[in-house]
């Protein structure tokens, strides 16, 4: 049984889930959220029968903050993390990863996103592509997903699929939308990630923004229509010399607009906006578009 937890990252329902699932190992934990929604995990935790320390096994699909922040905290009990090889030395050693961050974050770090501190070398497991891991009598096989990250990992359990970000959000009966943060977008990765999942024979798909889905053919779809909207819209702007600054308004407004279009409210909006900020993805794409040119 997967058991959701909603971690109410800035106070909204809904925004960063971390799945909890029972084994003959005790509870495993896919996704840990930032460490600013410790609490909110150690309660979901407490609420479904465990203490914290319960958790010896933590399956993160990446290692962005919003999914992976709080794993330093969980090895600190104790836990085995489990992750993709390229992400591993950014938990043993968080400095660089954290500096990055806070030159984009400034002084709104502490509240978005809580403490990164490091990692024992001998508390994280670099995980290959289609590796089976086995904790208890489960069995968790690793699909490297790049196009969101180069370090994203898609966990399959059975028939289920525990996404990341590499399937979108989509929050309630909201629209699908791609997350595209810097400095890996790669959409060429992306359609091909889309594609390994398709083939999978999935009967859910598990987001980490937010919840289960079953209609998976329609969800990817949707996704790429929306993948190809996205970096079209900002490949003009691109071309047309526009700098973040000028650009990164009228994104907003245009995902804003898109949203309301589905028929959301302002307080869904803003919800999909904690998930998923527009302004990260201007800068995730017009990096892309930017590398894209310097190959051609």
């Amino acid at each position: 049984m997967v058991n959701v937890i909603d971690l109410k990252f800035q106070g909204f329902s809904r925004a960063i889930a971390s799945f909890l699932i029972e084994s003959g190992e005790g509870p495993v934990l896919i996704e840990t959220g930032p460490h600013s929604t410790y609490k909110a995990l150690e309660e979901g935790i407490n609420h479904l029968g465990y203490d914290i320390a319960d958790i010896k096994h933590v399956l993160l699909s990446h290692i962005h903050f919003d999914h992976a922040g709080a794993a330093w905290a969980l090895a600190r009990q104790g836990a085995k993390i489990y992750l993709h090889p390229s992400g591993a030395k950014h938990m043993e050693d968080p400095s660089r990863l954290y500096e990055s961050a806070k030159r984009i974050y400034q002084d709104k770090m502490d509240s978005l996103w809580g403490s990164l501190e490091p990692i024992p070398k001998d508390h994280l497991y670099q995980i290959p592509h289609e590796e089976t891991l086995h904790i208890g009598k489960l069995k968790f096989i690793a699909h490297h997903t790049p196009g969101h990250a180069v370090h994203h990992i898609a966990w399959q359990l059975e028939d289920m699929l525990f996404t990341g970000d590499v399937a979108g959000v989509k929050i309630n009966d909201g629209p699908v939308v791609p997350p595209c943060p810097p400095p890996d977008i790669n959409i060429e990765d992306w359609k091909a990630s889309i594609a390994l999942i398709r083939s999978l024979n999935l009967e859910k798909i598990y987001l980490t923004h937010f919840g289960d889905f079953d209609n998976i053919e329609e969800h990817l779809n949707e996704l790429e229509e929306c993948l190809d909207s996205w970096s079209g819209w900002m490949k003009l702007q691109y071309d047309n010399g526009a700098d973040a600054s000028e650009i990164t308004p009228k994104f907003q407004a245009y995902v804003d607009e898109e949203l309301s279009s589905k028929g959301l409210s302002k307080n869904e909006i803003d919800r999909y906006g904690a998930a998923n900020p527009a302004w990260m993805s201007v800068a995730g794409l017009m990096r892309y578009w930017k590398k894209r040119a310097e190959i051609n």
